[in-house]
Parts: structure tokens; C-alpha cells; sequence
């Protein structure tokens, strides 16, 4: 019996072939794939690779997916096993119909229906009429061979295609049939979907021709349309590109979601090859799904402006229920005013390469919006912003993994709570450490300014810009640091906004430096130039990891005060164990042994 291909790509789709195959082979993680011995044959070294939808022995040849493996593994017939792995997925298998194989020929029929719109469509493009397309691609800033490689084309006047198909023996139902024929529900007439577009073919995982896009040339609305849902076409379960991501992936590429067509395709031609969006709608369960068959930690660009931050809360709120230790997301943002196209034409691949470097954790992300949603600056706010990470955590599924996200939001919500020490109102920035007198520090003798120093009193100052809360404790240690101009008047502008800011928080501290036209001195702190920033100086550091990083870098520069730092502190908790002075201790300690173990501080420099 032939079963709909709808129907068996849904049952590979419920059932995960590592999980199947795990329960008779002991698989190991190898890189983005999992190995173990092949139970196909004897062998001793494991040869026998698990990927994403397929499995392959490099030892004996077995080869297929979760089907074929139920097969051979137990000695099933076709039918058998699927109807094991239907039962399993809460799926019936379709009744052997006369109507059913009709169906499943008329799925195989449109298929090739749709392989020679294609060609059509990519013909129109190579002739004069399509020059304008090409213009606009070309001024795009795509090259011939991406053009080629995507299969794009152009729609011209309406009634080319339904002519060339005529001469090819395709009819106008099979072209209705496969979404490319409308019908004005007022005059009955028929007419062709596409014209003067152009033209994007949607592929499903396999490659496999399942409808068009277009995108207009000039005036007119929509600018994008989408084929309709046919019986081999579904928005909700496809995503563009998903093909070549694939592949991509395999290939040691980062699995990113962007906006639309073209912002697939700018990125794969700059070498992000691992590029897909969905399909004029936002992303769906089923979307996320088939993201996390290819990889388990998929990153999701938003644009930097208001639209992008709703589709983060949307995308956010639709993930948390399905996030587990095994998959998660990132959740990149672009400046605003850029999308994935825009930003590699000016910036190229190092300019997009900085906002992937830079996606923050589901965790980071959630608690960045909600305390945008809600608010800090008042009792009132805080409360309901505790409340409300409370519930977001309890809306994670996985248990283990819901407690583990109600931990780290709490931790930053506490973290956030630090107060500037105030002397006479205020801020002190030469308090002394916890335990130890107040008063002035001295600076002290570091390490001539050389290339090395001087960028590690950048890294320093771009933590204090993600994470100001910690100048309560560093900032006796970064007043005394001999900095460069750029450096010095960037940290007088810090100092004078902690005296009277009431959080020490990093969106605040960024609004007074933007304000008071320290942009450019921000960009130079912020810049992966002339090296890359270090995890711990990014906005998406934990707390602890970013306090942690702090004294490892400024023990480079002065391990004589770091070594002070660590017995104030060890005496300070042994006094008075609480969890600031644990957290202090624990941090300067790791920092200390780290420098005295010969561990690098993750900055790549060497002292001259």
C-alpha cells in the first residue's frame, strides 16, 4: 500500500530517530550528531552515525530513517513498522482507498507541475522582459551564481505561464491544483497568482519544489505573496531554506531564523549558510520542531525596533513550553533600523557575525523583556516583576529545567536590587572592599600602557557598561586603573552618573552615556576590535560570570590588589557569611587561582 507522503513525512517528524534508535544502541554525543556500535553487524569501535533524520553504518552500509531502522532492526514489513511508530505517535494510518492512491498520484503529478513552473519561471528571467528582476537582484547585491543557486525567476504578464505549461500538457486544474491559478469569486474568471515578481521557489527539507513566493517590483501591495496551502504545501510546517540549512549545519554552520527571503539569502552568500525564515507568518509549534530536528540550539534575529520586540515576546512565549535541556534558543537582536540584508551589505559577515556573537540566552532574553514590560523603578513594579518570572519559569515544561530558569531569573532579579554606597548622599567610588575601613585608595603601579594593558582596561570598562551594578564592589579597583583619554572620560561619565543614579542598571547607564555624547567612546569600548570581547563582558553574562571575569582580567594588571581583595574578603564572610559576601569571596578566589594556575584571561594577549 502507497501511504500519503504527508502522512509518513508527520509520523518521521512525531517520532525521534535518536530516541528509537537509543533504546538498543548506547549512543555518545559526536559533535552535532551521536554514535555509537552498529546492531547491524559486530564491531568493536563504534562506525554507526545518528544525525537529525537519518542514520548511516560507515562500517557495514546500513542506511535509512526511523522507519527503515524499526524494519531492520525487528524484521518488519513496511506496514508493520509504521503502524508500530503510528501507534506510538497517537497517529492512524490511512485507510488503502481508491481515493487515497488518487490523491497520493495527483501529490506526486504536482510535484512535477511545480519542477516545470520553475524552470519557466528561471527561463523568464534570462530574457529581456526579466531585466528588471535582474537589476533588482543584481543591485541587491547578489551575485549569479546565488541567483542560480536559490532558482530564482521572474512572474511577467499574466497569462505567459498558463500558455507555456499549455505547450507543455499541464493543465489549468493541475496549475489551480498546485496554488498558481486563482478564481474571482464574483466573475468566475480564473487568473494567474504571480505576475511582475519575482520569483522564489519554497523547498521542503528534502529539496523538493512545494510552492513560490514573490516579491513586487515598484508600487504595489502586498509586497511579498505566498502560495496558497495545497495538499503538498503547508505555511504552519515549512520554513524557506531549510533545505540548504540542512546542509549547512552539517557543515559546522550556526541553524539562524530571519525575517524573510532575501535575508536568507544575503546571509547564506556572506557565508551563513545555515539561513531560514518562515513563511510571511509568525514562527509555529510545528516550525520550531522541524528547527530543532537540525540543530538544538537555533538562533532567532529580531530587527531592533518595536515590531521586533513584540516578535521576540510572541516567539518567546511560544518556545517556553517546549524548551528542554536538549533544545533550546538564542535570541539575537539587530540594530535598529538594519534586517540580516541590510546589515551584511554594510557591515558584511563580521558586522552580522557581532549580533549572532552577541544573542542572549532564553533565560537573559526573557528577563530583559519582562522587566521591560513591567518595570523596575518602584516598589510596586518589583513586585509584580518577581511575580512575573516566577510564572514564566512555571510555564517551562521540563521541571528540572523550569526550577533551574527560576533560580537564574531570581538571581538577576536580586543582582539587580544592589544600591550605590553612599557617603553623604553620595556614591562612594573609593569604598573600600567588604570588611575593610573606607577611604581613599592610592593608585598603584601597573603594567606600562602597552597593547595588552590597554585592552584589558577596555574589557573591563565594556563589563562595567553590561553589568554598572558591579561598580558597588570593583569600583575602588577601577578608579585607581591608569586608563588611556578615550578610557578616562568615559569612566568620569560613569562615575557621575552612580552618584545620583538610583539602580545601578546597564540600560540606564547607556541612556545617560548617549545623552551626554559619549556614543562614539561607548562604540570603541564595545567594538570585537582589536580583539573580540570575552563571554564575561557581554550583555548576556550571568552575574557572577561577568563579576568573575572582572578581577581574572584586572589581576592581569595588578595581582598585587587582587591578592589584598581576596584576603579582605575571606576575612569579611568569615566574619559575616551571607550570600553577597559568599558570592564576593567565591569570585576573587576562582579569579586568583585562575591567574596564579597560568589560566589565560580569554582576551588572547600577550604583556610585553
Amino acid at each position: 500500500m502507497a501511504l500519503p507522503a504527508s502522512f509518513t513525512d508527520e509520523l518521521r517528524a512525531r517520532i525521534p530517530l535518536q530516541a528509537v534508535i537509543g533504546r538498543r544502541v548506547r549512543l555518545a554525543r559526536s559533535g552535532k550528531q551521536s554514535k555509537g556500535c552498529c546492531p547491524f553487524h559486530g564491531e568493536k569501535s563504534p562506525s554507526f552515525y545518528v544525525y537529525d533524520d537519518h542514520y548511516h553504518c560507515f562500517g557495514c552500509g546500513a542506511h535509512g530513517d526511523v522507519i527503515t531502522f524499526v524494519m531492520q532492526s525487528q524484521g518488519l514489513s513496511f506496514m508493520e513498522a509504521v503502524g508500530q511508530l503510528a501507534a506510538e505517535a497517537g497517529l492512524e494510518v490511512p485507510k488503502p482507498t481508491p481515493e487515497a492512491a488518487e490523491a497520493e498520484r495527483r501529490r506526486l503529478d504536482l510535484t512535477g507541475v511545480l519542477e516545470a513552473v520553475q524552470v519557466h519561471y528561471q527561463r523568464r528571467l534570462s530574457l529581456p522582459q526579466g531585466r528588471p528582476a535582474r537589476d533588482y537582484l543584481l543591485g541587491r547585491g547578489l551575485t549569479e551564481e546565488t541567483i542560480v543557486r536559490f532558482g530564482l525567476g521572474w512572474a511577467g504578464d499574466r497569462g505567459a505561464l498558463t500558455a507555456d505549461m499549455a505547450r507543455q500538457g499541464i493543465e489549468i486544474a493541475q496549475l489551480a491544483e498546485a496554488g498558481l491559478i486563482r478564481r474571482d469569486e464574483e466573475t468566475g474568471r480564473t487568473f494567474e497568482l504571480f505576475s511582475h515578481r519575482v520569483m522564489f521557489p519554497i523547498r521542503n527539507r528534502r529539496g523538493v519544489i512545494i510552492s513560490f513566493g514573490g516579491r513586487i517590483l515598484g508600487a504595489g501591495q502586498p509586497k511579498y505573496v505566498n502560495g496558497p496551502e495545497t495538499s503538498v504545501f503547508s505555511k504552519r510546517r515549512n520554513l524557506y531554506g531549510l533545505d540548504l540549512a540542512r546542509d549547512g549545519v552539517r557543515n559546522g554552520g550556526t541553524l539562524i531564523v530571519v525575517e524573510g527571503y532575501m535575508d536568507v539569502i544575503a546571509a547564506a552568500q556572506a557565508g551563513f549558510t545555515a539561513a531560514v525564515a518562515p513563511l510571511g507568518t509568525a514562527l509555529t509549534n510545528e516550525q520550531l520542531e522541524e528547527l530543532w530536528r537540525v540543530s538544538p540550539c537555533p538562533v532567532v534575529c529580531f530587527d531592533g525596533d518595536a515590531a521586533g520586540a513584540r516578535a521576540a515576546s510572541r516567539m518567546m512565549e511560544l518556545a517556553l513550553p517546549m524548551l528542554t535541556p536538549e533544545r533550546s534558543l538564542k535570541f539575537a537582536t539587530l540594530p535598529a533600523g538594519d534586517d540580516p540584508d541590510s546589515l551584511v551589505r554594510k557591515g558584511g559577515a563580521p558586522g552580522f557575525q557581532a549580533v549572532l556573537d552577541a544573542a542572549q540566552s532564553p533565560a537573559d532574553a526573557l528577563y530583559n523583556m519582562l522587566r521591560g514590560e513591567v518595570g523596575e523603578a518602584t516598589p510596586e513594579q518589583r513586585a509584580a516583576l518577581r511575580s512575573r518570572l516566577i510564572e514564566a519559569s512555571g510555564r517551562v515544561a521540563d521541571k528540572s529545567l523550569a526550577w533551574e530558569y527560576r533560580e537564574a531569573l531570581l538571581e538577576r532579579f536580586k543582582a539587580s536590587r544592589a544600591k550605590p554606597t553612599r557617603r553623604d548622599g553620595k556614591w562612594d567610588k573609593r569604598r573600600a572592599p567588604l570588611g575593610a575601613t573606607a577611604g581613599p585608595r592610592v593608585p598603584r603601579p601597573v603594567l606600562h600602557q602597552d597593547n595588552a594593558t590597554s585592552e584589558r582596561a577596555r574589557i573591563l570598562t565594556a563589563i562595567l557598561l553590561h553589568h554598572p551594578f558591579l561598580l558597588n564592589d570593583i569600583g575602588h579597583a577601577y578608579a585607581g586603573l591608569p586608563l588611556d583619554a578615550t578610557l578616562t572620560r568615559l569612566r568620569n561619565a560613569i562615575e557621575i552618573w552612580a552618584e545620583s543614579a538610583e539602580t545601578l542598571d546597564s540600560a540606564g547607564l547607556m541612556d545617560h552615556l548617549t545623552k551626554s555624547g559619549f556614543e562614539h567612546d561607548v562604540q570603541h569600548v564595545l567594538a570585537d576590535a582589536p580583539m573580540p570581547l570575552p563571554a564575561c563582558a557581554s550583555a548576556g553574562a550571568m552575574p557572577a560570570e561577568a563579576e568573575a571575569g572582572w578581577w581574572h582580567i584586572f589581576g592581569f594588571l595588578n595581582q598585587e590588589l587582587l591578592r589584598e581583595e581576596v584576603a579582605l574578603a575571606q576575612a569579611d564572610a568569615a566574619q559575616n557569611l551571607t550570600p553577597e559576601t559568599w558570592r564576593r569571596q567565591k569570585a576573587l578566589v576562582e579569579a586568583l587561582a585562575k591567574i596564579r594556575s597560568g589560566e589565560p584571561d580569554g582576551v588572547g594577549l600577550i604583556d610585553a
